[in-house]
């Protein structure tokens, strides 16, 4: 799997793999063309320190659907055409997101640009914490506006994001796995939903991987075990979709998915905030 540094030459960017690390984004920060976004959530959302010239790409507010009873829903493609204009993006931007807390919410950012038909997109491997590590230079203060309104147009990719129907058929498809990223406890439903009202437990068939065992200090763990990882746990099939808590860290495993070479993806935007709510879909618990 060819990675940003094997990827890119000269000092513009260039299209590049899904994830680039510290050094890859300070040698070309400030670089025209290059936009970086912070994509934090809840109490990471609106911290006090920002790699400099960062646009906040704000998940817990504008870049979900409110309309939706769901948390984290995607948001209509015209809605989020405008608001990717309005962080100055343009249809032949660079984009590196990243969080402030290593790679959790960052890769909700890189799949929801994708699922609208954006590519030239990574995450920024360990976020915040691994650019501060690297002794790199942040700043604080308000975020700066976009210099100009971009001219960034959504186009959105059928089947990236899914629904529950489409879980259902996944689980008995024997073409398909379905992922689940929650811990082991939630999943064997040994522990609470952190939501009240949804039911304890798994979808029959899904299989757990834990969003944090895909990653080993904060940064995603190599290509080889990444790979290794898959194989176990989803043999010859090819098509996954992935499925959380509400649908962000589901997307950790689906760049994982990607770094491991699998090309047939989706995420279930619901995830468990919507299979979860008490109905006749299937819930069983253990693991």
């Amino acid at each position: 799997m060819e990675r940003a540094d094997e990827a890119l030459t000269g000092t513009a960017p260039e299209p590049f793999g899904p994830l680039v690390t510290a050094d890859w984004l300070a040698r070309r920060l400030g670089t025209s063309g290059l936009v970086v976004l912070d994509a934090s959530v809840g109490v990471h959302r609106g911290a006090p320190r920002r790699i400099p010239g960062t646009r906040p790409f704000d998940i817990d507010g504008a870049l979900s659907d409110h309309s939706d009873p769901l948390p984290h829903a995607m948001p209509g493609a015209d809605r989020f055409t405008d608001e990717m204009r309005s962080l100055g993006l343009d249809d032949d931007s660079t984009v590196v997101v990243y969080d402030t807390a290593g790679i959790y919410s960052s890769a909700r950012a890189w799949w929801m640009l994708q699922a609208m038909g954006f590519d030239r997109v990574a995450v920024l491997d360990g976020g915040l914490p691994a650019w501060e590590a690297a002794g790199l230079p942040v700043e604080s203060g308000r975020p700066a506006p976009a210099p100009r309104p971009g001219s960034f147009t959504a186009r959105p990719r059928p089947g990236w994001i899914v629904g529950g129907d489409e879980v259902t058929a996944a689980l008995i498809d024997p073409s398909s796995t379905v992922l689940d990223a929650r811990s082991r406890d939630r999943f064997s439903g040994t522990a609470p939903e952190p939501r009240p009202g949804l039911r304890g437990g798994h979808m029959p068939g899904a299989v757990n991987l834990p969003f944090g065992e895909v990653q080993r200090e904060g940064l995603m763990l190599p290509v080889a075990e990444l790979e290794g990882i898959f194989a176990g746990l989803v043999e010859d099939r090819e098509k996954l979709i992935f499925s959380c808590g509400s649908g962000v860290t589901a997307c950790v495993l689906a760049l994982a998915a990607r770094l491991a070479g699998y090309r047939e993806l989706a995420v279930y935007d619901g995830s468990w905030s919507e299979w979860g709510i008490p109905s006749d879909r299937p819930v069983v618990t253990g693991r």
